[in-house]
């Protein structure tokens, strides 16, 4: 039997375990850093001289000095030292540095990128998937109605991607 939560490798207790309040607070700590995550910055050079008991980094690609080998991670600041939370595809957190939501995937976190079929505002959808391109007005000598063309086209683009009704 594996000792450890499959996705956030959250330490189990073991049967007859001494002292498995050790465990459990271990394994509250890291849900602590890995739910509902909020990060000070994504990949800081060096790694937090000073940090705060609660406050979290996702760690660079190549860490140096504490966060060696945890590259990518979630390094949260307990009163017991850095605690690490291995990211998995989807993990998202808030960054407060960038203001924006990080994603995982893949190997790399994506930060400010919203992947979407369709934006709805309250209740409204208001943006749908792209559409064909519309062609431009060219040659011809009724200009006037293949302005009209272009604009009936534009007008069905923009309804189709629920940005007029």
């Amino acid at each position: 039997m594996t000792m450890t939560s499959d996705r956030l490798r959250l330490p189990f207790l073991a049967v007859a375990q001494a002292q498995k309040e050790t465990t459990h607070n271990e394994a509250l700590a890291l849900v602590d850093i890995a739910v509902q995550p909020v990060v000070q910055s994504i990949a800081p050079v060096l790694v937090p001289t000073n940090p705060a008991v609660g406050q979290c980094w996702i760690v660079g690609a190549a860490p140096i000095g504490d966060w060696t080998g945890e590259g990518g991670a979630l390094a949260g600041w307990s009163a017991g030292g850095w605690r690490f939370v291995a990211p998995f595809e989807g993990m998202t957190v808030w960054s407060i540095a960038d203001g924006l939501c990080a994603r995982r995937a893949g190997s790399v976190w994506i930060v400010g990128q919203v992947t979407a079929a369709t934006l709805v505002v309250g209740g409204q959808q208001v943006v749908g998937s792209r559409q064909a391109s519309i062609p431009a007005p060219s040659g011809g000598a009724t200009i006037d109605a293949q302005a009209r063309a272009a604009v009936i086209a534009i007008t069905a683009a923009l309804h189709s991607h629920g940005l007029i009704a």
